[in-house]
């Protein structure tokens, strides 16, 4: 028998900032901002285009005292534009000073991101990591304990490449690497336990850069404890390769069942918005059957059959048009943004996509009849001709929409003609 859901692993369960991570939630998409935090403006600006473009907790950098005097500031501009998205402290290297000096800051923060291999060096290490967690514990806030390749506490790795050079047969300096990070990671939520923060108050992270090693050593950490987990490449990379490598990497482990959240940690152009990385989160989140966003298109990729570029533009069109309509249809039509609409370009394929999606069009390749039949739940609903049939089918869908999701009805079949075409807003 062919398995085609996914078995969620499951795992304690985390609150930030109403947010519900792991347990039987849905795989939550975060995004990290890259302004300077003390530009209170500036982060409050990206804040929301990421919480807008579907990001559910952001993370942003805390790392001076003007940086952390500005969160509360940050929290407080937010809240005014309506914008209730949880903000992640990101800390490294002086924490604990921050915190202290800005109890504010603390408050403000739903949770804060404490790397174990930069939170102090030596005896220094458990007292300012200790402190960390006092915090946390004083303002109730859960915490992502979150392990990096290129910052991996340099104690735990010496510690555990004495235990391996005793071995009878060694690993390799990779495996000794991998351990390390689980390690450190499993290690360090103890010492949080041991501190008194609840173990659902916990979110782990072991990130590499390469692909296979951080499969290999989620699907360890995975077998080793029940927190939540939150997954991503350290730095994926720019454009294609870094939506490549971060697809591969994560679709194999939420296959598995592994991640309770994700982010997509891409390298924007210079000038570019920066909400690609969620976009590309929800893509893969949706083309897994783990959630729904926004309507999907099926297009097709073109061939010789299909010269005229009439097919690239509606799909192209059709896909803008379905994410500017997402806001206003989310809160009126329940289920909508599990829609599939077809925009196929030629006959060999076109009406049987079209059938098998919920609200599909057929259009004309190379030399064939110019018309395009519409189908509509599996059925033909009617066919157009003329020059304005992207702004009718257009018309269509946003009909099927009102009708099925707003009022529970089915559309009939109907026969060739001019549809009355709304303008878009």
């Amino acid at each position: 028998m062919f398995r085609t859901s996914i078995t969620r692993r499951q795992t304690r369960q985390a609150i930030v900032g109403g947010v519900v991570v792991g347990g039987k939630a849905p795989v939550v998409i975060q995004a990290m901002t890259n302004t300077d935090t003390a530009d209170v403006q500036a982060t409050i600006d990206q804040v929301e285009e990421l919480w807008r473009a579907g990001a559910e907790m952001v993370r942003i950098t805390v790392n001076s005292m003007e940086a952390a005097a500005a969160v509360a500031a940050i929290r407080a501009g937010l809240d005014q534009r309506h914008c209730p998205v949880p903000l992640i402290g990101d800390f490294h290297f002086n924490g604990h000073k921050l915190l202290a000096a800005h109890p504010e800051c603390a408050a403000a923060l739903a949770k804060y991101r404490i790397n174990p291999g930069n939170v102090g060096k030596g005896a220094k290490r458990d007292e300012q990591f200790a402190q960390m967690i006092e915090f946390a514990l004083r303002y109730q806030k859960p915490v992502r304990i979150g392990v990096n390749w290129g910052s991996l506490d340099q104690a735990v790795m010496a510690r555990l490449m004495d235990e391996n050079s005793r071995r009878d047969v060694p690993w390799d300096a990779d495996a000794v690497m991998r351990e390390a990070l689980i390690t450190s990671a499993l290690e360090s939520a103890q010492q949080a336990i041991d501190l008194g923060m609840k173990p659902e108050d916990i979110v782990l992270s072991c990130k590499v850069s390469a692909m296979q090693d951080l499969i290999a050593v989620y699907r360890e950490l995975a077998n080793r404890c029940d927190f939540a987990l939150h997954l991503g490449l350290t730095e994926a990379g720019m454009g294609v390769k870094g939506i490549v490598a971060s697809s591969a990497a994560l679709a194999v482990l939420l296959q598995e069942g592994i991640g309770d959240t994700i982010r997509i940690s891409l390298t924007p152009q210079p000038g570019e918005s920066r909400t690609q990385e969620v976009l590309v989160a929800q893509e893969l989140l949706q083309s897994m059957g783990l959630r729904s966003f926004t309507p999907q298109v099926t297009a097709c990729p073109g061939c010789g059959r299909t010269t005229s570029t009439v097919f690239q533009e509606l799909a192209r069109d059709i896909q803008s048009w379905l994410r500017l309509q997402m806001p206003l249809w989310r809160d009126q039509y329940a289920g909508v943004a599990e829609m599939k609409v077809a925009v196929m370009g030629c006959v060999v394929n076109g009406p049987g996509e079209s059938k098998l999606a919920d609200i599909g069009i057929s259009l004309p390749g190379t030399g064939e009849v110019p018309v395009a039949p519409v189908y509509v739940d599996g059925e033909r609903y009617i066919t157009l001709k003329g020059d304005a049939i992207a702004m009718e089918f257009q018309a269509i869908v946003d009909e099927y929409v009102a009708a099925r999701y707003g009022r529970g009805e089915k559309l009939k079949p109907r026969e060739p003609r001019t549809i009355a075409v709304k303008p878009v807003a």
